[in-house]
């Protein structure tokens, strides 16, 4: 929202509470309408808003960036054949398509954890989020013997294929990777999805989520270790969602674990 600053304030101060936030605040007019340079900026915003929606993934780049972090890297599709289709019909962005049985069959074991990194509504973000954050992530998990699946490529993916793709290589919990709905502040922002034991009747009420991965949002560094943290917290608990909270942040303050996390326990089939 637009605020729109009093006439008896220089620009010195908005200029001051401008450098706290990304936010558009105390935008200069011209009579009733945005000044000139505000207007502009704002339209490319919003143009670069809609280019990222409509970006293709680039699959074959985003598998050789992701090389050596958990081989062999997969690259499947949804049901969704074509982009237009995809942001018409959520519901076919949730499944995978005939052909990626096959390719992810012959991988399935008894894995601790799934990653899929998907394109959803900004492959940008994506593309250039999910190498930084995964490899951040997979080390400390490998460090206490986590058994983690080959990675995973989806194109015209939603948040809710990586239950499938979990099931499908029967891991005990899903990482889903995937490009935010781009905003007029930032049309590259990737969120994490976590969930314990995916099934086909799994809601968001059982997922946790960690939103605004980029940069000038949550860092790589920091997302890296709320990623481990929860995923260890899950498989001591047994659970995921709106149960599980997120409490990383309590050792940037100085409190101490209460309780240390369990080993990591093989992984039960995941169920549907």
């Amino acid at each position: 929202m637009t605020v729109h600053p009093p006439q008896h304030l220089d620009d010195d101060f908005w200029m001051s509470l401008r450098r706290l936030t990304a936010a558009r605040i105390g935008l200069p007019r011209s009579g009733a309408s945005l000044a000139t340079a505000p207007l502009l900026d704002l339209k490319l915003a919003h143009s670069r808003a809609r280019d990222a929606v409509h970006e293709p993934l680039d699959a074959a780049r985003l598998a050789a960036d992701l090389a050596g972090l958990s081989d062999p890297v997969l690259s499947v599709e949804s049901a969704a054949e074509q982009r237009l289709q995809y942001l018409m019909r959520p519901d076919l962005g949730r499944r995978l398509n005939a052909q990626a049985e096959a390719i992810l069959k012959p991988h399935a074991g008894r894995w601790n954890v799934a990653f899929v990194v998907a394109d959803g509504l900004s492959a940008r973000a994506v593309q250039t989020h999910a190498r930084p954050v995964l490899a951040g992530a997979i080390g400390p998990l490998r460090s206490k013997g986590w058994q983690i699946a080959p990675l995973v490529i989806v194109r015209h993916g939603r948040v809710g294929i990586g239950d499938t793709v979990a099931a499908a290589l029967r891991a005990a919990c899903v990482v889903v990777l995937i490009g935010e709905r781009p905003g007029l502040s930032a049309a590259d922002s990737m969120g994490a999805y976590l969930t314990w034991h995916p099934h086909a009747q799994t809601t968001d009420a059982d997922r946790n989520c960690i939103s605004n991965i980029r940069p000038d949002g949550i860092g790589y560094d920091e997302a890296a270790r709320k990623i481990a943290h929860i995923l260890f917290a899950m498989n001591s608990r047994g659970y995921s969602g709106v149960r599980l909270k997120d409490d990383s942040d309590r050792f940037l303050i100085g409190r101490r674990e209460k309780r240390a996390p369990a080993e990591p326990l093989l992984p039960r089939p995941a169920r549907g």
